[in-house]
């Protein structure tokens, strides 16, 4: 059911380090061209950094790991493409529909294909209001359950971020804060919240992920790297977009799975382009954060 890239394929077999990156940025995540732009940019952060991307999408009834510059293209510009977790994998490669993975599918394909870091630009988590609607992203359990280190820049500032660090807390995660004690939060770099340990360099974190799974405790890591400095928006600019996309979503009815999608969109448009621009800087700084933690790990003989 997994179909390598001809890249992907050559780097399995010359034991090179591999990144997985996620099709959901591509699909959802960004307007085109941005989409496509950030996509092909991502890829190439992780051939200067010495290792090989992995973007992972559902095509044809195949998990696809890598794609080709049409497949990406194709990604970027259909409007048929569906929002895939780990639910929905089944339906979508039986049906044999075009599925843009999320972090809770990327990390069940990257798992799969033996690949232990992906990089992203921030994980889900419980939404404001959580506690009654129930509404938690799955990515918060595929980070208990499924053996990948996840590079982001926290959660979404969208969610409610006490209450995710709370859940992750409560099955076991990990969250390191990558040359950071402070949890980011996605737009900015503190959330007000502290990581459970602080790591300075690609071989700590390396050195972190083998003791997890040489021990066998399984599950995830969240490695929470900070937006860079230049590019982080000011908070209140951000709590003031956030408050307004929050209402409109509930004015119109916008729920599930689809209600990521429409606050980013509306960030967007509320900010004048800005949350856009941080969120390419933010995604290309986390690639490169976890290509540089691919190589190490690698070094430390988990292949690939």
């Amino acid at each position: 059911m997994l179909l390598f890239s001809e890249e992907v394929a050559r780097a399995r077999a010359d034991h090179k380090p591999l990144v997985a990156l996620e099709s959901t940025i591509i699909s959802h995540g960004m307007p085109w061209p941005k989409n496509l732009e950030t996509a092909l940019m991502l890829e190439e952060e992780v051939r200067k950094g010495g290792a090989v991307p992995a973007t992972i999408a559902i095509l044809d009834g195949r998990i696809c790991i890598g794609l080709s510059r049409s497949q990406l293209e194709m990604l970027a510009e259909a409007n048929d493409v569906v929002k895939v977790s780990r639910r929905d994998l089944p339906v979508i490669l039986a049906q044999k529909r075009k599925g843009a993975a999320t972090v809770a599918a990327t990390m069940i394909c990257a798992e799969k294909a033996g690949i232990r870091v992906f990089a992203t630009g921030g994980i889900g988590g419980v939404h404001r209001g959580g506690e009654m609607s129930m509404d938690i992203s799955a990515d918060l359990l595929e980070l208990a359950r499924t053996e990948v280190a996840v590079v982001c820049a926290g959660a979404k500032a969208i969610l409610d971020l006490g209450r995710t660090l709370e859940f992750l807390e409560t099955h076991g995660v990990p969250v390191v804060g990558y040359q950071t004690d402070a949890f980011p939060a996605f737009y900015t770099r503190d959330s007000g919240f502290p990581v459970h340990a602080r790591i300075d360099s690609p071989q700590q974190a390396a050195a972190v992920l083998n003791a997890k799974w040489s021990l066998g405790l399984g599950g995830g890591v969240v490695v929470a790297n900070p937006v860079p400095q230049e590019s982080a928006m000011e908070e209140d600019d951000v709590n003031r977009a956030i408050d307004r996309a929050l209402q409109e979503a509930d004015d119109q009815g916008v729920t599930g799975k689809d209600i990521t999608p429409f606050l980013l969109s509306r960030m967007e448009a509320l900010t004048g382009g800005r949350s856009l621009e941080t969120n390419m800087a933010l995604v290309k700084h986390n690639t490169r954060v976890a290509t540089a933690i691919a190589v190490a790990l690698h070094q430390l003989g988990r292949v690939p």
